[in-house]
């Protein structure tokens, strides 16, 4: 999923908002329950997206290599 995707994402979570709101006020609760499945969904892409940023974002720790391939081994 492209991080460029994530403010459209954060529109389709807003509107199933509405929509289960709408829902549950009509009575129909059968409605609600597929939006809550699809908000679910919504939810748990933006959280992935959220996470592969923090995971590009933070530091990568490579080690140290030993002393001797840094200087190269005399003798």
């Amino acid at each position: 999923m492209n991080p460029t995707e994530r403010p459209r994402l954060q529109e389709i979570r807003n509107n199933l908002h509405d929509r289960i709101t709408k829902a549950e006020r009509e009575g129909w609760l059968g409605e609600a329950e597929g939006l809550r499945v699809s908000l679910a969904a919504a939810e748990e892409k933006i959280a992935q997206l959220d996470a592969r940023r923090k995971r590009h974002k933070s530091p990568v720790f490579l080690g140290i290599p030993p002393v001797d391939r840094i200087a190269g081994r005399t003798g």
